[in-house]
């Protein structure tokens, strides 16, 4: 069980781990490695085999996340598409939600522009959605080390540790004012490191190539609630709606309203969730099709600009 495999994964890793129940669903419960708090490990194995079934599931996972936030625990959620298809960067990235990773700090890092081919590389190996399309693309390389490197992760100068794209403008006119407006579309850095600054020197050095009005992004809810854009002066402006997903042989996300089939004597399911109608058409021998549907994100704005 996929429990049991995180759980195993973390005792070799020196964390003391207990396995309890929480609103119905069972956790693994830990402390983190330097400050020793606690951290409640909530695992999402994909069992539903139809949309219905994941909705249901969903709704019981996000009300579970709202009831260990509510007794003061902070959940981290481990959903199974994403620890069997992108296993290695899931568990260094759980082990830095334990605190257990090194630390470079930006000011010991230099930003610069990279090609596509770079940060699709970077993205698809370290961000839980891979690359996306962008108009602007920057690399964070490690000039000097003067943080705490993990012990068997050690990283020379020059090594690209992060990187964050953003889309190109959308313009509208406000009075007197054309308002042009960017997507932060993707930031990662390398799993097991935290970048202290990273992103605040990621977005400065956006603002001061281009000169935007606006910034929008998107924090995915089921790694946090945005504290980070906060901490950036985002302001929140709303969410977005879960997504469902058909899982693949191969751990993979498709978008359930993407699915379309022309095989003869297949099935088509209309379903519907707070986010509107999905409609699925899956090939009838397709019997053992899993189905996941994800948290949502949380929609952030920087305004640089003064508008209405």
């Amino acid at each position: 069980m996929l429990i049991d495999e995180i759980r195993a994964f973390l005792e070799r890793h020196g964390f003391e781990c207990s396995r309890q129940i929480r609103d119905g669903f069972d956790v693994i419960c830990t402390h983190t490695a330097n400050s020793n708090i606690e951290k409640t490990i909530l695992p999402l194995e994909i069992r539903s085999t139809s949309p219905e079934e994941a909705i249901e599931a969903s709704e019981s996972a996000s009300d579970a996340v709202r009831f260990i936030r509510s007794t003061g625990g902070s959940p981290i959620t481990i959903p199974e598409d994403r620890w069997r298809r992108l296993g290695e960067m899931m568990k260094q990235r759980l082990l830095a939600h334990l605190e257990l990773f090194g630390t470079v700090y930006a000011r010991n890092c230099e930003i610069r522009r990279i090609e596509k081919a770079e940060a699709q590389a970077f993205l698809s190996a370290n961000h839980s959605y891979g690359y996306s399309a962008c108009r602007y693309r920057y690399g964070m390389f490690l000039k000097r080390n003067t943080g705490r490197l993990c012990p068997v992760n050690g990283i020379e100068p020059g090594t690209l540790v992060a990187v964050a794209t953003f889309s190109s403008a959308r313009r509208w006119a406000k009075g007197d004012k054309v308002i042009s407006s960017y997507e932060w579309t993707r930031y990662a850095s390398l799993p097991f490191l935290r970048i202290s600054g990273g992103m605040g020197k990621m977005l400065r050095a956006f603002i001061d190539e281009v000169h935007p009005d606006d910034i929008m992004s998107y924090a995915d809810l089921e790694w946090s609630e945005g504290d980070v854009y906060k901490s950036l002066g985002f302001k929140k402006e709303g969410c977005k709606d879960p997504v469902l997903f058909m899982i693949d042989n191969s751990w993979n996300r498709i978008p359930a309203s993407r699915i379309i089939s022309s095989k003869p004597g297949k099935t088509t399911d209309v379903i519907s969730d707070e986010s509107g109608k999905h409609t699925v058409v899956i090939p009838s021998e397709a019997e053992e099709s899993r189905f996941f549907r994800n948290f949502g994100s949380m929609k952030f704005r920087l305004k640089l600009t003064d508008y209405e």
